[in-house]
């Protein structure tokens, strides 16, 4: 384990994950160099993390595992043994990541810091210039809904680096990385077109097939009130311009990995819970296995994702979902 890093703001002089890219850039050029697993020993993060690892096998990445140990609680401590206690959690979660990364033959190197958790991950990732964070999301709650865990939720709206993001309790039981149907859905827009590459290079690594997908909103396009009663010719246009984003995402795909065995499909919803209410039952009915999906960005105030459609999916498939946001 290596020593808590260096203050935030400052930065070590080149990174384990910098040297390594460097390296690698020389031989072949890589979509996932170094992956950063966040973990906080819940079983949805130790669950995430066995993803996360065998993604980084997959990819020849070098991982770094971080648990961050939460600042207002270290204030709220009373006396030295609770804060060693709080630290030893951290490290214990740390060390339960190192078990399985030896099980599975992956090299780690795994950090203890502190701090608020969804601003560390996101700090720490740009610090080691990492190219994917790994998180995991938590499952049913009470009430039979989904919702993401706070950090995770948070990390999604602060970090410009790709998230990855693995359900836990509640999904399919699976923890052996199997991404034979990948789903890359699209709306034409620059944001979504982040994410074919990353949909692509995926694939190629688990010769997937991909699906690309776009789902034409009968509600937002008619409004409430024309619900079911929008003229023919328009929703057919609708179609049209749907299935013309999708061979537009295709052929790019196509052209980056002709092997691919790539499928595209527009579907419509009526649904008020929209575009993402037309991704899960796409997800469902055609047994995806990982969606990549860009989002909508930040808006300038309070850093939070414009849209609801990436959010919305996050909290109802049972399948890891990534999220990729375009390039400044």
């Amino acid at each position: 384990m290596v020593p808590l890093p260096l203050p935030a703001g400052s930065r070590p002089s080149k990174s384990r994950c910098q040297t390594m890219k460097t390296v690698a850039a020389e031989i072949a050029p890589e979509m996932y160099d170094c992956i950063l697993i966040a973990v906080d020993g819940s079983d949805e993060a130790r669950r995430a993390a066995r993803r996360g690892l065998h993604l980084a096998r997959a990819f020849d990445a070098t991982v770094t595992v971080l648990s961050v140990v939460e600042r207002k609680a270290l204030k709220l401590t009373e006396t030295s043994a609770e804060e060693a206690k709080l630290r030893e959690r951290g490290e214990r979660a740390l060390t339960e990541i190192e078990e399985v990364a030896s099980e599975l033959g992956q090299s780690v190197t795994t950090t203890l810091t502190e701090g608020k958790p969804a601003v560390r991950i996101s700090e720490y990732a740009v610090e080691q210039d990492a190219d994917l964070i790994v998180v995991g999301r938590q499952g049913l709650t009470g009430l039979g809904r989904r919702l993401l865990g706070g950090v995770t939720e948070q990390v999604l709206h602060r970090s410009d680096v790709p998230v990855f993001v693995v359900p836990g309790e509640g999904a399919d039981g699976a923890i052996e990385a199997d991404y034979s149907r990948v789903l890359v859905t699209t709306d034409g827009s620059e944001n979504a077109d982040a994410a074919i590459p990353h949909g692509t290079a995926i694939a190629r690594r688990y010769d997937s097939d991909v699906h690309v997908l776009n789902v034409v909103d009968i509600q937002a396009a008619g409004g409430v009130f024309h619900a079911g009663g929008l003229e023919t010719e328009f929703v057919e246009r609708l179609d049209a311009r749907g299935q013309a984003t999708v061979d537009s995402a295709a052929s790019k795909i196509e052209d980056a990995a002709p092997a691919l065995s790539v499928t595209t499909a527009v579907e419509r919803t009526t649904s008020f819970e929209g575009v993402a209410a037309g991704v899960r039952e796409y997800v469902q009915n055609h047994d995806i296995d990982l969606v990549v999906m860009g989002s909508h960005g930040r808006s300038n105030l309070r850093r939070q994702l414009i849209g609801s459609v990436a959010s919305t999916v996050l909290r109802t498939v049972d399948v890891p979902v990534l999220v990729v946001k375009p390039s400044d």
